[in-house]
């Protein structure tokens, strides 16, 4: 199983991209977590079959209408799965 971990800059708080980076990892069958960061960015773990992430990547560069996206960061690996569904962490 593929997995990424991300970091997406910008204005992306207070948007409700969590929301909709949550709704996006279960539309696209994924696993993991997103959360907001001290410095105003968001970040997470996703696992899954890699086009599905190559497709989440994407979406987390333009993220929903009203967020503003000026960077994500991705590190991509291999791993067993470890989360049973894709969530959002406080």
């Amino acid at each position: 199983m593929d997995i990424i971990n991300f970091k997406v800059t910008g204005i992306v708080q207070g948007v409700f991209f969590r929301s909709n980076t949550e709704k996006k990892a279960q539309e696209l069958e994924l696993f993991g977590w997103v959360k907001n960061d001290p410095g105003n960015n968001v970040s997470g773990e996703a696992q899954g079959e890699k086009e599905a992430l190559v497709k989440f990547i994407a979406w987390l560069s333009e993220g929903p209408d009203s967020a503003n996206v000026e960077e994500v960061e991705v590190t991509w690996g291999k791993e067993e799965q470890k989360c049973q569904d894709f969530s959002i962490r406080y």
